[in-house]
């Protein structure tokens, strides 16, 4: 199957019906298929203890600028991916307020799997406060209901 769009619009398209990034305040940006850059503020209701991020906002974020990075490039082939599986290094704490800036890029791509890095950066404090790597199962996007809204029929 060919795209019928470009990569850009697809994530365009992506953002408007991703819930979870909506909620949590992240915004997703493509640098190139194959590496995207996330951000978004670290709120109240991200702490679990005060002024301290919970853990798994961190690990929401990791999983999304790894996914997305996959993402992006699955596209390209009219595919999407899923989450086989994933690691996170938590290198520092992250603070109620810290403006968090995720980058993932696709370190290989095969026939079956995507393996994609990601660093977060704590933009306020310029520093590296998370690490991960994680491995995607890609597939043709008609395995999914949402296909239509990705890629269209042209008429």
């Amino acid at each position: 199957m060919e795209p019928t769009q470009n990569v850009a619009t697809l994530i365009a398209l992506y953002n408007q019906i991703n819930n979870y990034g909506r909620t949590n305040g992240m915004e997703l940006n493509l640098t190139k298929p194959g590496e995207v850059v996330y951000t978004m503020k670290v709120r109240e209701d991200h702490l679990s203890s005060p002024g301290t991020c919970h853990g798994g906002v961190l690990a929401g974020l990791m999983d999304a600028a790894l996914g997305a990075a996959a993402l992006s490039l699955a596209f390209t082939a009219s595919e999407l991916v899923s989450t086989v599986e994933f690691k996170i290094n938590y290198l520092l704490p992250v603070r109620l307020h810290d403006h968090l800036l995720a980058r993932g890029h696709v370190e290989h791509s095969g026939k079956t799997l995507i393996v994609a890095s990601a660093d977060i950066y704590c933009a306020t404090r310029e520093i590296v406060v998370a690490r991960g790597l994680g491995t995607f199962n890609r597939y043709p996007a008609d395995k999914r209901d949402f296909h239509e809204l990705l890629f269209p029929k042209e008429e």
